[in-house]
């Protein structure tokens, strides 16, 4: 099995969206070790490295960079918009590194989804409480129809209405929906919060007048068994290329 411990294997590259947070920080250096632990190395390790697209350093052509031999790099994002199909490609191709495997986004996927909905019933709510799906939000049209996807697998998994809104790119912005929720006669309101982590867009969503905000997906087994999926995944293909 591969696992990234072992001389020959590909190394993970988890790639990240940076945060100002220090509990945001936090948390992906915390999901970095439970995913080492998983794979059974060491963090930090160079078999496990991680990389930030934004805000934060080092980036992912700088760890490719210092790679030696071949990587598999796995987007930490729950949909797939402009970091993923823009910045990691481009971070790769600026990195020279010639045996790179990139992986889907996390999301949408149904592992998240379970872990959003115990999230949520954690925060308060229960069924016959209206729903409101908050997610960072995204110009492009990919990432908004993975949102949509998520957003429907969670209706699906509370069999319950759920809304969408956005926290900082697009509309309608999550205040609004609630707003709106308890205009048309809803008498609670919980938020489902498809973000990562901890950071400004989730403290945006304790200022939007629900009744309960479910905390961020984070570090959870469900998570870590995704993104270790989604290495041996493509770590098999990459070694059986080379």
């Amino acid at each position: 099995m591969v696992s990234a411990g072992q001389p020959g294997d590909p190394a993970l590259v988890l790639v990240a969206h940076g945060t100002r947070s220090a509990r945001g920080v936090e948390m992906i250096a915390a999901l970095a070790d439970a995913v080492a632990a998983e794979l059974g190395v060491s963090a930090p390790n160079t078999a496990l490295r991680t990389a930030f697209v934004d805000v934060l350093g080092p980036s992912p052509s700088e760890v490719l960079r210092d790679l030696d031999g071949p990587a598999v790099v796995v987007p930490a994002f729950l949909a797939s918009g402009y970091h993923v199909y823009q910045d990691v490609p481009r971070e790769v191709a600026e990195s020279g590194h010639c045996a790179v495997a990139v992986t889907e986004a996390m999301g949408p996927d149904p592992a998240l989804t379970r872990i959003m909905a115990v999230r949520l019933r954690a925060a308060g709510w229960k069924p016959g409480d209206a729903v409101v799906f908050a997610a960072a939000g995204s110009s492009d049209s990919r990432a908004r129809q993975d949102v949509r996807r998520a957003a429907g697998m969670l209706a699906e998994q509370l069999a319950a209405p759920v809304k969408i809104a956005y926290v900082a790119t697009g509309t309608p912005r999550v205040p609004e929906v609630v707003a709106a929720l308890r205009e048309s006669g809803a008498q609670r309101v919980f938020i489902a919060s498809y973000l990562l982590a901890h950071g400004l867009f989730h403290q945006r969503l304790h200022d939007a007048g629900a009744d309960g905000v479910a905390e961020p997906i984070g570090v959870h087994p469900g998570v870590v068994r995704l993104i270790v999926d989604r290495y041996r995944s493509a770590a098999r293909e990459l070694v059986g290329v080379r």
